[in-house]
């Protein structure tokens, strides 16, 4: 690929990779602003409290968020609390009360007698504060049931009064309706409501003096809840009831506003989320194109970060690329525009095929595929039909099937009838995803929208194959391209170069002809250009042309002009054929990569045999005077033609070679480019060199094969 002038004048003034910089800059700027009037809202002039002026839809699926909230907290508000049990909780309350009284009691029984004789004196009356301080002592203290701080010195007073028998009654009495209360279920929050039942169920026994009021202390000190609020699990229940409730959507086409229906502040509000009003405005879809496209140029400039080509040409492969791509853009814009014509579905007679098309015949296949990703997510979103910068995932489908196909169906490149075959297949191959997409959704269409359907299909195939023709040529020649069609263009015998090679020296076209033959071979074999090959052996010798005579091939029935010249003039003459031949290239403007083939297929090496011939005479001569002026073969396909140039002659100035003797001379002439180090500017490696040999050999065993031969008197007979 040649870079075009411009071009050059610019990277002048600047660097590479400021150049190339400046590239993807300048493509996501284009791109932004192909795509900007894709993504900004639709909006409509309606007010609130007005009539609505026709019926509105909805352009995508929308989730009333307020009235989800709403269902959600009402399916929350209907949880039940979850209350835990708690195990032992009315053991824990009678256990308290007996043990409470029992401690009365023990303090009562506590009573110190004198010894001696006044054993026979009545028992002293115990001291009631003593008891008291007495039985305080023997009251739990802990934190949780301080039943010290929870009775009352008058209740505890009045208990350490009554007799056995009433705390005896007291107990029962209060540990039995406990028991009924707690059996029943005490939440926390139901205690004092507890705690009141209670004194009402003990008030209707009748007690001895303040007995009564101390049984109804001592019941509200021990009653517990016996069922305990489970915040954790009724957290769970609570969300899980929100998780099923289900979003409150309108569908995309539902009818949010019927015609002349009232635009209550709900249905306004909904109007605005989707960005159908007036005087909403928003930078989220800007901003979401921004993004779309970092995310195409920072895909691109990653790709040809990693393409592994030199920095002019990845640079050209650029701005190709770019080209291709805002052509394509615009070509959909226009097809948007013919849309708003009122024209249903126009969008699928876009050329999708197109992109992918002339990017695999013009660079390769990785490139192509890249692109028709990249183009097929840019048609949803200038194709789309909605208020707002939503997408179109059909188009979208059809664009990437339709470009990938294109791709896959140009399996030949060589000839413009591919390409029309290939756009011919990808027609039918639209005609089957539209028939998936119409059938998929399920909608019913009349027999002429099906027709149109088919047409819409059929153009965008064939409109890719015409347009790919038709762009080819004018990037062939603005970038210096050699295609695969332009290769076979080239290597047409009707060329003017090769008829004039043809007429002036058949012996050196034939001699081409044979090493195209062996070259094409052994590129194909290591993966190299075969066809780019084949094309160079055919004008790498077009110098030898001007003095013909000079070179053995064509000195038929004639003496060697070289014996009456010296080894210098010979010298001269055998060299120039190679600069001859590439100013012969440039004058008929032929692509630079033939051109360098025939500049490159002698490298630098040494033209020995003048070389010998010149010292053999005496002369002082240097062997840089004899060598061709190069430069060494720079691509892999230079290299093989240098190899295959050789050992074609060297095989055909042998009568009758075995297969043995070439590989032998295979071998050798490989081994000695390699020691004069030919090799080392180009890409080639040992192991492919090795490829090369065997399929020069291969090729030259099936060209010098050994052939029967006839006894003379039958093949008189023959004759007759």
């Amino acid at each position: 690929m040649q870079t075009h002038p411009f071009l050059l004048k610019i990277r002048s003034f600047l660097s590479y990779r400021l150049f190339t910089n400046l590239l993807f800059v300048l493509l996501g700027i284009i791109v932004f602003g192909v795509l900007y009037g894709n993504v900004t809202p639709k909006t409509l002039d309606i007010h609130l409290y007005e009539d609505a002026p026709t019926t509105i839809r909805a352009p995508k699926k929308f989730v009333d968020e307020e009235a989800t909230a709403k269902k959600k907290e009402e399916a929350k508000a209907e949880v039940a609390s979850v209350y835990t049990p708690k195990e032992g909780a009315i053991d824990n309350s009678t256990s308290l009360i007996h043990s409470l009284l029992e401690s009365v009691n023990e303090v009562k029984s506590e009573n110190p007698q004198a010894g001696g004789e006044e054993d026979l004196k009545p028992p002293s009356t115990p001291d009631l504060n003593e008891q008291l301080k007495l039985l305080k002592a023997k009251l739990p203290k802990d934190k949780n049931n301080n039943v010290t701080n929870s009775l009352s010195d008058d209740v505890l007073k009045t208990l350490l009064e009554a007799s056995e028998d009433d705390l005896s009654r007291v107990e029962t009495i209060v540990s039995t309706q406990i028991k009924i209360i707690m059996e029943n279920g005490v939440k926390e929050e139901e205690l004092n409501e507890a705690k009141l039942n209670l004194e009402q169920r003990i008030t209707n026994y009748s007690f001895k003096g303040d007995l009564s009021t101390a049984a109804v202390k001592l019941g509200k000190v021990a009653i517990e809840p016996t069922l305990y609020y489970d915040a954790e699990k009724t957290d769970e229940l609570k969300k899980l009831a929100e998780a099923n409730v289900e979003k409150v959507e309108i569908i995309e086409g539902g009818v949010i506003v019927e015609d002349g229906e009232l635009i209550t502040p709900k249905k306004y509000s909904i109007l605005k989320s989707l960005g159908m009003v007036e005087d909403t405005f928003s930078f989220r879809p800007y901003i979401g194109l921004a993004l779309f496209v970092l995310v195409v140029i920072s895909s691109l400039y990653y790709f040809f970060y990693t393409l592994e080509v030199t920095e002019e040409r990845k640079q050209n492969y650029l701005i190709l690329t770019s080209i291709v791509f805002v052509i394509s853009l615009l070509i959909m814009k226009i097809v948007g525009l013919i849309e708003q014509l009122e024209i249903n579905d126009i969008v699928f007679i876009f050329p999708a095929a197109f992109t992918g098309m002339i990017l695999r015949i013009l660079l390769n296949e990785r490139i192509a595929m890249m692109m028709v990703f990249i183009l097929s997510a840019c048609s949803s979103i200038v194709f789309h039909q909605q208020f707002s910068g939503s997408i179109d995932i059909e188009i979208a489908i059809y664009t990437l099937f339709s470009g990938v196909s294109g791709i896959l169906f140009l399996v030949s490149r060589n000839q413009r009838s591919n390409i029309l075959r290939a756009g011919i297949y990808v027609a039918l191959v639209n005609i089957l995803i539209l028939g998936f997409l119409i059938l998929l959704s399920g909608t019913s269409y009349s027999n002429s929208e099906y027709v149109y359907y088919i047409v819409f299909a059929l153009v965008s195939g064939i409109m890719s194959s015409i347009l790919t023709i038709g762009f080819l040529p004018f990037f062939e020649a603005g970038f210096g391209i050699l295609s695969s069609m332009r290769l076979v263009e080239l290597s047409s015998p009707t060329q003017p170069l090769l008829k004039k090679l043809l007429t002036d020296a058949p012996g050196t076209y034939h001699h081409s002809v044979m090493v195209a033959n062996l070259a094409e071979a052994a590129c194909e074999a290591i993966g190299a250009n075969g066809l780019l090959a084949r094309v160079g052996c055919y004008y790498h010798d077009v110098g030898k042309s001007k003095r013909p005579h000079f070179f053995i091939e064509n000195q038929l029935n004639m003496g060697n002009p070289h014996d009456r010249v010296s080894p210098e003039t010979s010298r001269d003459v055998i060299i120039s054929h190679a600069s001859d031949g590439a100013q012969m290239l440039r004058k008929h403007k032929l692509p630079k990569e033939i051109v360098d083939i025939a500049e490159q297929h002698h490298g630098t090496t040494l033209l020995k045999f003048f070389y010998y011939k010149a010292k053999e005479q005496g002369k002082d001569v240097k062997e840089e005077e004899y060598r061709y002026p190069g430069p060494k073969p720079q691509t892999r396909e230079a290299a093989v033609i240098s190899i295959a140039d050789s050992v074609e002659a060297a095989v055909r100035s042998k009568k009758s070679p075995t297969q043995a003797e070439i590989q032998k001379l295979v071998h050798s002439i490989v081994q000695d480019r390699l020691q004069d180090g030919q090799f080392n500017e180009c890409d080639i490696s040992l192991k492919q060199l090795e490829t090369v040999k065997r399929s020069l050999c291969e090729t030259l065993s099936g060209i010098f094969h050994p052939r029967i031969e006839y006894p003379e008197l039958q093949a008189k007979g023959d004759k007759a």
